[in-house]
């Protein structure tokens, strides 16, 4: 797709996949999926599993051009706002009626985990006894709020997080296409930050590109869209907390917050590092792994803390406890405060 057209779309719908070869890093769904439609080998039924912007409608969709299925005979339903037993009763009765000009009648039910319990016994009895002409997929991020009779009626899919790297090398290749040459620790970043979503991660790309000056994007234009903290900032708070110095570690925690950085993002950052610092000590071997993921200086940084005992494992264990209950917290910053006065008091 040229540049020109992707102008007033989002990088996610430009760029969303439209063959199964252009999906990354879901081979284990995809090969079957084309075995299938190949051997035409079709259910009648499948529930696509995994966290959010994975690939799971995309994948829907390409199933449903491979069986020739056009716009006419592609239904998609958000689950999350029409979950009701009276939405299910229309669905039960059109899935009767014949294809307008496709094999087959297509439903994608995004969310469906969020089918109330009536919902789920209307259409079981649709589930049981499918017309011929109708094919089922059903997106969950939630497959144990599945009931167990619909999920035994299904062929079940699940769809894994991308690595970071594939990430990274999807956002690269999308900035070229657009015209723009992201350094690949600008990429990494963005991966990082979108924890396992194509769409999170080419969402935090289109802010970028919009804000960048040029057409050469580097980390630094990332950490300032996003509200992530330079990597000083980590190195400083996770440098005084190794050395059990809280004061030092509050007082660059403070500064932070001043800045107005995103907590969560410092919260992840710090947990990044930190793995990294315990698997460098464990796995000394490892260390050309992370040379793309952190620059020189902060790779110098993480093999100097895995030398000294107090880079432990409840070091990390209390950072991912903090960013775990960060996003509820009345305070955002306060279970990172209370961590670095717990990790620091042992």
């Amino acid at each position: 797709m040229k540049k020109e057209d992707t102008r007033h779309q989002t990088l996610y719908r430009a760029y969303r996949p439209s063959k199964f070869d252009e999906v990354k890093g879901q081979s284990q769904v995809t090969d079957v999926l084309k075995a299938a439609v190949k051997n035409k080998k079709i259910a009648h039924a499948y529930l696509f599993c995994g966290s959010r912007g994975t690939g799971k409608t995309s994948v829907a969709r390409i199933l449903a051009k491979e069986l020739g299925v056009t716009d006419k005979d592609l239904y998609e339903i958000d689950a999350a706002s029409n979950r009701g037993i009276n939405e299910i009763r229309e669905l039960r009765e059109g899935v009767h009626a014949m294809p307008f000009e496709s094999p087959y009648k297509f439903y994608i039910i995004d969310e469906a985990h969020m089918l109330t319990k009536e919902a789920w016994n209307a259409f079981l009895k649709t589930l049981e006894e499918p017309p011929s002409h109708v094919i089922f997929v059903m997106a969950t991020t939630e497959r144990e709020k599945v009931p167990d009779t619909i999920q035994s009626r299904s062929e079940i899919y699940i769809f894994k997080q991308p690595s970071r790297e594939v990430l990274a090398d999807v956002i690269e290749s999308v900035a070229k296409k657009e015209g723009y040459s992201l350094e690949r620790a600008a990429a990494e970043m963005v991966a990082l930050l979108a924890e396992g979503s194509f769409r999170d991660s080419l969402s935090i790309l289109q802010k970028v590109l919009i804000m960048s000056k040029d057409t050469n994007v580097d980390i630094d234009e990332v950490l300032a869209v996003t509200g992530a903290p330079k990597s000083e900032v980590v190195r400083q708070v996770l440098g005084s907390i190794v050395h059990q110095d809280a004061a030092a570690a509050l007082a660059a925690l403070g500064k932070a917050i001043e800045d107005n950085l995103d907590m969560r993002i410092l919260a992840r950052l710090l947990i990044h590092a930190m793995r990294a610092t315990l698997i460098l000590r464990y796995a000394p071997e490892l260390k050309p792994d992370f040379t793309k993921e952190f620059s020189e200086d902060d790779l110098a940084f993480i093999e100097g803390l895995s030398k000294l005992p107090t880079a432990n494992s409840d070091v990390l264990k209390a950072l991912l406890e903090a960013h775990s209950t960060m996003a509820y917290a009345s305070v955002p910053h306060l279970p990172l405060e209370m961590a670095i006065i717990d990790i620091c008091k042992k």
